[in-house]
């Protein structure tokens, strides 16, 4: 028995059909921080839940309060390819934040969601602080200057 051309070409079609068949065709994804924050977050009840059921739902938090541990912050992020008017550029998907606030015997208290949009609408102060402390030694403001002075002629 022979089997011609024909019969082969159709073997290879059909094989390399049911390949990619099996190929996904999902977007590629960056994930950072906690996946389905929003959803995790429901699960949550303002004066019923405690510090180890916030545990056992999210796990650690990203960060706490510097003075006290009564503030948790979660953190979601998902960043995406763009399409091709983008040219590749990662795009931001998700950036959702979540703050949880206990009392003194950690008992949730207050329970803040911020999505995407909810944070480009956030203000922030144009005030900037002075360091004392990385101020440049005299030898280093009299380098800047000259080079400054020497570029600047071009």
């Amino acid at each position: 028995m022979t089997f011609g051309f024909k019969y082969h070409l159709k073997i290879i079609t059909l094989s390399m059909f049911l390949i990619l068949l099996g190929c996904q065709l999902q977007e590629p994804a960056k994930n950072h921080g906690i996946l389905f924050l929003d959803n995790r977050s429901e699960k949550l009840s303002i004066n019923k839940s405690n510090k180890n059921d916030v545990i056992k739902i999210l796990g650690q938090p990203h960060a706490k309060n510097f003075a006290e541990d009564d503030t948790w912050i979660y953190i979601e992020r998902t960043l995406s390819k763009g399409k091709y008017h983008k040219l590749g550029r990662h795009e931001l998907k998700t950036n959702n934040t979540l703050i949880l606030n206990f009392d003194k015997y950690g008992i949730l208290k207050t329970k803040d969601f911020y999505d995407k949009d909810d944070l480009n609408k956030i203000k922030f102060s144009k005030k900037t602080t002075d360091n004392d402390l990385s101020q440049k030694s005299f030898v280093e403001s009299f380098l800047q200057s000259v080079k400054k002075k020497m570029y600047g002629s071009r």
